[in-house]
């Protein structure tokens, strides 16, 4: 074919202005190192003794990085693990941390705090450089009783590039970095369920004003939104004799919009949309003591490439027919389209399962697994995660150990996120009413004091009364 895709394009410029060196220790970002990063959006298609490797990538692929350190603990698992809070009070663990909005945005609704922050940090390729990271910070608000909204920003630092010229000298550096701003409403509509909305903005600059095949190459921007619901619902609540549980599910639409250009160019490429479903058991042993396991399924929701010669070009104008789809066709279209049939479809599916252990809400162990398919991405690995909560701080620590030969940039990397919550004079959720800024009750009128004023004789000191005797006048 004699169309290029544009990562490809802007690969190719950089193998011929790049060099991999090593100074003073730091690795400088090199040609296979950007490839691994920027999971380019060209069809991968290899032909192997299992079968044809044929992986759906997108561009910005690190807006499916989960960096919530919960998730990372049990396998990126979260779309319905329920909710836990702070252990002050009973039914607390109705309550998420703030980072669950970035596997499902509606369980937000659920927070019985008034306002907090989480802050995350992930290092990336750790066991190759130490200047890429992806970070993120998070707040929320509860507006009034069932709403709450929330502002989040994940920032990807793809470290540092030395671009040279074509006799080894030096032309300058520049750091690569993306990074997405994201606006969430989550409303709960009754005791067991709760729907969500959300808005991002998504910002990728790549290659620096490099200029690829005569295109001067810019940042790429484009605009997605989210769609989510939660459900749960407790069993045996407050009973005496019989074992409390809770059944969770969820599911979330991510990235839904537009398609993403680094040039002029009208073919654009792909985001990364994603349809994930998630359910999930807990039994709640007694007042201290949960245990639940939690299951996610996900899929791409984009076209799967087909770079076959005679079909994957059926109006021959050198540019393959699933990457002139639009963004919403190609959600729509993303069922059905794999070139090796249903077979196929169901391998692009990637699930994870993981489970958790709370003691009074404050202190968890958890750990989970992951797996995506061999010929479309070979992702498998194990995972662990910590966490310690006391008061409105709360930790969460995960671990990633990798089951295949397939590196992951995370391999045996430690990430973890800081949560703060905070109450502002509100009364706790009820499973009917959530929470309020002010609180529900209404406030006693205390009596103005007078000064000076007489003590209030006590019963003692009373006067008695006078008897009264009536005297008789004499005749």
């Amino acid at each position: 074919m004699g169309y290029m895709p544009f990562h490809s394009r802007v690969l190719k410029i950089i193998n011929n202005k790049m060099k991999y060196s090593l100074r003073n220790g730091k690795v400088l970002l090199s040609l296979a190192l950007l490839v691994l990063l920027v999971a380019c959006a060209s069809a991968q298609t290899i032909n192997t003794s299992a079968g044809k490797i044929n992986t759906v990538t997108t561009a910005v692929p690190f807006l499916r990085i989960i960096p919530d350190a919960r998730a990372g603990g049990m396998g990126d698992v979260g779309i319905a693990v329920p909710c836990y809070g702070n252990g002050e009070a009973d039914g607390d663990y109705l309550s998420p941390d703030i980072n669950g909005l970035y596997t499902n945005p509606s369980k937000i609704a659920f927070i019985d705090k008034d306002f907090g922050f989480a802050v995350t940090f992930s290092p990336w390729l750790k066991a190759l450089v130490n200047d890429i990271y992806l970070a993120n910070i998070t707040g929320y608000y509860k507006v009034k009783k069932q709403q709450t909204i929330a502002l989040s920003i994940r920032y990807f630092s793809l470290g540092n590039i030395t671009f040279t010229d074509f006799n080894g000298q030096e032309t300058g550096q520049f750091r690569p970095n993306e990074f997405a701003i994201d606006a969430h409403y989550a409303r709960r509509l009754g005791p067991y369920f709760s729907v969500a909305a959300s808005l991002r903005f998504i910002y990728s600059n790549l290659a620096g004003g490099q200029s690829v095949d005569g295109n001067l190459v810019k940042p790429g921007m484009a605009g997605s939104g989210d769609i989510s619901w939660y459900f749960r619902k407790k069993f045996n609540e407050n009973s005496a004799h019989k074992l409390e549980h809770e059944f969770s599910c969820g599911m979330n639409i991510s990235n839904i919009g537009s398609k993403i250009s680094y040039t002029s160019s009208t073919v654009k490429d792909f985001i990364p949309t994603n349809l994930g479903i998630g359910v999930g058991y807990t039994f709640n042993v007694d007042k201290h003591h949960s245990v639940g396991i939690y299951a996610d399924v996900n899929k791409l929701m984009v076209p799967t490439p087909n770079t076959d010669s005679a079909t994957g070009d059926k109006n021959h104008n050198k540019i393959y027919d699933f990457r002139e789809k639009s963004s919403i066709g190609g959600m729509f279209t993303s069922f059905g389209d794999a070139p090796g049939g249903a077979k196929e479809e169901f391998n692009e599916v990637t699930w994870g399962i993981g489970a958790e252990y709370l003691y009074n809400k404050q202190f968890g162990v958890r750990f989970g697994y992951f797996y995506e398919h061999p010929l479309k991405g070979n992702r498998q690995f194990l995972t662990a995660g910590l966490t310690v909560k006391y008061s409105v701080v709360g930790l969460n620590f995960s671990y990633l150990i990798p089951t295949t030969i397939q590196r992951n940039p995370l391999d045996n990397t430690l990430r973890f996120t800081l949560l703060f919550d905070f109450l502002k004079g509100g009364k706790k959720s009820s499973e009917s009413t959530g929470i309020s800024l002010v609180n529900d009750e209404p406030k006693k009128k205390k009596d103005k004091k007078v000064k000076d004023a007489e003590p209030t004789p006590t019963p003692t000191d009373q006067p008695k009364p006078v008897e009264k005797k009536m005297e008789l006048e004499p005749k």
